[in-house]
């Protein structure tokens, strides 16, 4: 496995982070603890998990699973990057939601009894809360680190203008600030690359990419049709997004045959060839699907294959190949 920096932090994750979104709804409990030990096997060392995954509100039932597996020891913790988020509804009441001191601070101490440990590595805000002010949710966050509960922050789904504000915020307190921030991210969804990408390398915040195969469009998905396998294309707005893009997605899977690769693959390791992004985030249901993954930080990409890829997925904007302003301003 392959290792870089988070950010402009000292902390060091692989290429590729596990996501664990499906462990509750869709990969039963003995199954996501068989995966996760597979990901060590393989020198995986950074998860990402959320207080809302297993969407049985307040429940937190990812994390359980997690901090089950955690309670096996055998140094799983230890070798274990973990990386949670806040923001979403825990509760029916107003403060057990989004990103007030107040529940920020109920907040890390009940994802930390479910995950039966005494520390998060990298404490996430899942989306920006506009009614919050920055000098409110750094000052909770310091607490949180002066306590030892958390060592670093990050964020998820921010604008660029958030990142900079966030950042801008925290030098004024003389604070770390964020040191990632995951957003959607794939060859389907560039947007990012406006001014999202720009302002976290401005800021040394490392990207970390979720649906980094949109939905499992950039996945196989038509060759998958083909062999009559279940595909998430078949309905609703993965339908329609496979009929707008059927003829990229038809060349872009002929290009991975061309290649020998699997489009899955091809497509996160067109991620890991973009600057600024650290881990996309891989949400395997199965140990095999988690093995296959891993070619994808083996696969390197020539000028021509990148520059084939952007033809089949243009960067967002009239001049998409420049940097926010100049992609859409002269």
């Amino acid at each position: 496995m392959e290792y870089t920096q988070l950010g402009r932090s000292g902390l060091s994750v692989s290429r590729l982070c596990v996501g664990t979104m499906n462990f509750g709804p869709e990969t039963p409990e003995a199954d996501s603890h068989q995966i996760m030990d597979r990901a060590h096997e393989h020198g995986l060392n950074f998860f990402d998990t959320a207080d809302v995954y297993g969407w049985q509100k307040g429940e937190g039932v990812t994390e359980q699973i997690i901090g089950r597996w955690f309670a096996q020891g055998g140094g799983r913790r230890e070798r274990t990057v973990l990386a949670t988020k806040l923001y979403g509804d825990m509760g029916d009441w107003p403060n057990e939601k989004r990103l007030s001191a107040l529940h920020i601070r109920r907040a890390a101490d009940a994802s930390l009894k479910r995950l039966q440990t005494d520390y998060i590595d990298l404490y996430q805000m899942h989306h920006v809360d506009r009614n919050a002010p920055w000098d409110e949710v750094w000052e909770a966050f310091s607490v949180l680190r002066q306590q030892g509960k958390v060592i670093y922050f990050g964020s998820s789904n921010f604008a660029g203008w958030h990142l900079a504000q966030a950042q801008e915020a925290a030098r004024n307190r003389n604070f770390l600030g964020l040191v990632s921030e995951q957003s959607i991210y794939n060859l389907l969804n560039r947007y990012v690359e406006l001014e999202v990408l720009p302002s976290a390398r401005h800021y040394g915040i490392g990207v970390i990419p979720w649906s980094p195969l949109n939905g499992g469009l950039l996945g196989g998905v038509l060759r998958k049709q083909r062999e009559g396998g279940g595909s998430r294309g078949n309905s609703g707005r993965s339908a329609e997004a496979l009929e707008r893009y059927r003829s990229a997605i038809e060349a872009y899977e002929k290009l991975a045959a061309d290649l020998g690769e699997d489009p899955a693959h091809l497509g996160l390791a067109w991620l890991l060839h973009q600057e600024g992004v650290t881990a996309p985030i891989i949400g395997p249901r199965t140990r095999d699907q988690l093995d296959g993954s891993l070619r994808a930080v083996e696969i390197k990409l020539d000028r021509e294959v990148l520059d084939r890829l952007d033809e089949l997925f243009p960067a967002p904007g009239p001049n998409g190949s420049k940097p926010a302003p100049e992609a859409y301003a002269w």
